[in-house]
């Protein structure tokens, strides 16, 4: 498993929690420090299953009212969460050929559902 993680973000440490009590080690990304391209970002969404960059949105974010990105398209969406890494809402976590946006936090044992 892969988590897009902030160590500033409860919700992001709750998942490692749950993950640690399941005794599965992620690779965590710190998407921050390394932010992921837009290539990633569409698979991600893809993994996710949906096309819309809006339901990763963090709509509270400065940046999101600086850009102006309210009602902005799919393109632009996706520009700004490449460039503006903080707009991409916390913990996604991939597994194989699915992920979930983990809020809540339990949300990861969708994911730990389908190795038992």
């Amino acid at each position: 498993m892969i988590v897009w993680h902030n160590p500033r973000c409860s919700k992001s440490r709750g998942v490692l929690q749950v993950l640690a009590e399941a005794g599965v080690t992620p690779e965590v990304v710190r998407y921050l420090d390394t932010p992921p391209s837009r290539a990633e970002i569409e698979d991600v969404l893809r993994l996710l299953g949906t096309d819309d960059p809006a339901s990763v949105v963090r709509t509270g974010e400065p940046a999101y009212r600086e850009l102006g990105l309210a009602g902005a398209d799919r393109d632009t969406l996706l520009d700004a969460l490449a460039a503006h890494p903080s707009l991409i809402e916390r913990p996604i976590v991939i597994d194989g050929d699915r992920a979930v946006l983990a809020r809540p936090p339990e949300r990861v044992r969708e994911l730990l559902d389908r190795h038992r």
